[in-house]
């Protein structure tokens, strides 16, 4: 079976997008992470379906991780997905439904899409964590980092706070930090680095993915978490290594985000060719 495909991307964090609203192509975990194999498929950060939306939703939007395990929530890949609706429809608004419910994004005249992630859930239970515990602070070090924050924005986030980003061994400790057992469902992982009261630098080793140029959940974590800790505004701008995201936590515990969205090529990809 022969199928058209999109390659997207939000700051660099890089997507494959298939269409499902008129037919199922029958991806399968196997199969998703294949065609994500940046060696032997397409290559992405997550594998992405636009499939039939319901519950007063434009479409849902399915995400899966580079392994094949779904995911709960995308910033970047939802201002995509937001944004080829708006170029099909031409209304600016659009609702995408995840797996963590709806969600309200915006095309913007300046090329950018702002969504508001929902809002912030900061219970122990809620992330999840293995134990009843403080969110703001996390008995939990590895390396040179230690204490970190705990949110979810429909996925799970662990923020550490550091002095000097480029010198915290993020590929060796993200990893050993995604599965440790206080993460019952593993965890994304933040590196922020706080420059100034509206600006923070960030790096995030992602669930199931590793290291990426850009996690727009992650930034949402990170601007809640910042601001709990009292070292930044409700406001931010959080710079990725592949660009900048303009973050919100607005005083009813939505988060917004802006930034801008890409399409690199389209193309045709034999679905045969590929495990079952």
């Amino acid at each position: 079976m022969i199928a058209r495909f999109l390659k997207m991307h939000g700051c660099g964090n890089d997507f494959v997008v298939f269409d499902e609203r008129v037919a199922s192509f029958g991806f399968t975990p196997t199969k998703a992470a294949a065609i994500a194999d940046r060696h032997t498929g397409i290559g992405c950060d997550q594998f992405i379906t636009i499939e039939p939306g319901f519950d007063g939703a434009d479409a849902f939007m399915r995400i899966r991780n580079p392994d094949g395990s779904e995911a709960g929530a995308c910033g970047n890949a939802t201002r995509c997905v937001a944004s080829l609706l708006t170029q099909q429809t031409g209304r600016a608004d659009q609702i995408i439904r995840t797996v963590a419910g709806n969600l309200h994004a915006t095309a913007l005249g300046d090329g950018r899409v702002q969504v508001d992630m929902g809002a912030v859930r900061l219970d122990w239970a809620d992330v999840p964590l293995a134990r009843a515990m403080d969110t703001l602070h996390l008995d939990l070090a590895v390396g040179p980092v230690s204490d970190p924050a705990a949110a979810s924005m429909g996925n799970p986030h662990a923020t550490f706070f550091v002095d000097d980003i480029d010198a915290t061994p993020i590929e060796a400790i993200g990893p050993v930090l995604e599965h440790d057992p206080i993460f019952p469902q593993r965890a994304n992982i933040g590196f922020a680095q706080i420059l100034s009261p509206d600006r923070i630098r960030l790096r995030v080793w992602e669930r199931g993915a590793g290291l990426t140029l850009a996690c727009g959940s992650g930034a949402c974590a990170t601007i809640v978490n910042a601001h709990r800790r009292g070292l930044t505004g409700r406001s931010a701008t959080v710079l990725v290594d592949g660009g900048a995201l303009d973050m919100t936590w607005r005083e009813d515990g939505h988060v917004l985000m802006t930034g801008p969205v890409a399409t690199a090529f389209t193309g045709d990809i034999d679905l045969s060719a590929f495990p079952p």
